[in-house]
């Protein structure tokens, strides 16, 4: 059996698999950041240049407008997210289409 490759498929997944990696490479900055951060800051309460307990502050702070960030993303995302079909959407798509042919039908037979 022979496939055809569709270019709209290819297209979908290659914008897939780009989306895919762009995604996938944000989320390795984000955490490589994080641990920077948190690097940095350990490194300021060691030397004294701000109170320990001001730095778990800070990290939580940050760690936490992240989490903002990423429901309010995750939020977006799904709102922009088509609906699925149910199944009397489909039920009534088929019952269209049936009816649909029966009228194309009736028109060839009209026609011929």
């Amino acid at each position: 059996m022979t496939t055809e490759n569709n270019p709209q498929e290819e297209n979908e997944g290659g914008l897939y698999n780009a989306a895919r990696k762009v995604l996938l490479a944000a989320a390795g900055v984000t955490v490589a950041a994080q641990e920077e951060l948190e690097k940095l800051v350990d490194k300021l309460a060691e030397k004294g240049e701000i109170a320990e307990r001001d730095a778990r502050r800070l990290i939580n702070e940050v760690r936490e407008k992240r989490d903002e960030m990423l429901k309010n993303h995750r939020e977006e995302a799904a709102k922009n997210r088509p609906a699925a079909a149910t199944r009397a959407d489909l039920e009534a798509l088929a019952a269209r289409v049936e009816e649909l042919s029966r009228k194309i039908d009736e028109l060839k037979r009209k026609a011929s």
